[in-house]
């Protein structure tokens, strides 16, 4: 995240936002006064469903690949279809590869999508790596290509974890890590889903990458420039650690400019520790010593996407969290801040991606065409407390926004730039970090916002 308002590298709706705006829309202060007078929300306009469990391995179609049982029902590779060479893009190296697959069942979605956001969970002990990859059917019955949503390891010794570009079958496209349907206004939408797992092993070798969870969100989030208002509801603050990605200014260049663009990975790290996720010593013995923070700058180099070119991508993040003992990541959409109230009071965090001007967030001091912040509590009059990593020192992270503002610039589908252009907004994009085996109050928590355990 830059200070500066400039051109967003993710192109995500950008071609919907485009091809929907009138020449009559309301800008923004009409627009609030009209957010102000609603009093009910939409219907929720997100469908999130995981495979999770060894039922769940046990209902999709395995070619080389077999359910694990245990406390953490997962996917493995069992019995090799073949080889395959890969030349990575990045490396320009070619290898072989022994590969097996596992398809889920086709997904009806209750919220027919103009998007869908893959993300997983899995470990990728060296020599291995998974491609994860979705397919669907639109509203006239025709149905998409097979799209590749990840090339992804944990580590970064044997291929460049990367999104792959130029993705379309004229109808919709695939933007870094969003499924995207070009033309929402013609009415055309995705109504289901498979998604497809290939897990990849060194030839001769008996290791495996195992997948825990596998998943996408589906959502139709109306065009808006402003949201209708929650009221608050709940008065608490969690105690998550406070990194700022401004510290590692000039730090890793090679990850995206450093820590001046570091507000996922950094975020990403302060709710992994929040769940007691540590790195050892030796994980970080790569750091600079002299660096402050150094597990910020880990995250960053393995939450990096090689053909983004940056650490931002939404479902790498979540698969960095679940690396960590007993943590899971997902990334969805919530519908307002009472949703994020839900979380909190069951003692879950959130990390919300957001795009404003300067002045339109009181208390930022800064515009952004794109930035990830912390969830972590609500003061007694109902305003968002925030982990913002955009802050000159770790002492300064902690921000309180006024609700109204910051409900708005998160939710919004639609926005104005500093040029009076219309560009787009996340509508309500999250992620969520939570125990690999969270408590039953924490389990229904989850569930009310749509997001299965």
């Amino acid at each position: 995240m830059s200070s500066a308002e400039q051109p967003s590298r993710r192109t995500v709706l950008a071609a919907a936002v485009a091809a929907t705006m009138t020449a009559g829309a309301a800008g923004p202060a009409s627009a609030v006064a009209d957010a102000e007078d609603a009093e009910t929300p939409p219907a929720r306009t997100v469908d999130h469903r995981s495979w999770t469990t060894y039922a769940d391995w046990r209902a999709g179609a395995a070619q080389g690949t077999r359910a694990v049982a245990g406390e953490r029902p997962g996917l493995a590779l069992a019995t090799p279809l073949g080889t395959v060479d890969y030349t990575d893009p990045h490396t320009k190296t070619t290898a072989a590869w022994e590969y097996a697959t596992w398809t889920s069942p086709v997904h009806q979605l209750a919220v027919p999508a103009t998007e869908a956001i893959a993300s997983w969970n899995a470990s990728t002990p060296a020599g291995t790596w998974i491609q994860i990859e979705l397919t669907g059917s639109y509203s006239d019955g025709t149905a998409t290509p097979w799209y590749v949503m990840g090339r992804w390891a944990a580590g970064d010794q044997d291929i460049k974890r990367t999104s792959v570009d130029d993705q379309t079958d004229g109808r919709s496209t695939v933007w870094t890590d969003t499924f995207a349907v070009d033309d929402p206004a013609t009415g055309l939408r995705l109504t289901s889903y498979r998604l497809r797992l290939t897990l990849y092993r060194r030839p001769g070798t008996k290791i495996t990458p195992t997948v825990w969870r596998l998943g996408a969100m589906g959502s139709d989030v109306p065009d808006r420039f402003t949201v209708p208002a929650s009221a608050p509801g709940l008065a608490q603050e969690l105690a998550v650690p406070r990194y700022s990605q401004e510290i590692h200014q000039g730090q890793y260049p090679e990850y995206d400019n450093g820590g001046e663009a570091w507000c996922s990975p950094t975020s990403s790290q302060m709710i992994v520790e929040y769940w007691g996720g540590r790195l050892t010593s030796g994980q970080l013995a790569w750091v600079d010593p002299s660096y402050a923070d150094p597990q910020v700058c880990h995250a960053a180099r393995y939450t990096y996407d090689h053909q983004y070119g940056g650490c931002g991508n939404w479902p790498f993040n979540a698969a960095y969290a679940a690396t960590f003992k007993d943590l899971q990541g997902v990334v969805t959409r919530l519908a307002s801040l009472t949703d994020l109230e839900t979380l909190i009071a069951a003692g879950i965090p959130a990390i919300t991606s957001q795009s404003f001007l300067k002045g339109e967030l009181t208390g930022a001091g800064y515009g952004t065409s794109g930035h990830l912040m912390t969830m972590i509590g609500f003061t007694a009059e109902g305003d968002v407390i925030a982990n913002d990593p955009f802050s000159v020192d770790d002492a300064a992270v902690r921000r309180v926004y006024p609700r109204r503002e910051f409900e708005n610039v998160w939710l919004r589908t639609k926005r104005y730039n500093a040029s009076g252009k219309v560009v787009s907004g996340t509508g309500g994009v999250s992620y969520l970090y939570f125990p690999a085996r969270p408590t039953a109050r924490q389990c229904k928590a989850l569930e009310a916002v749509g997001v299965r355990v």
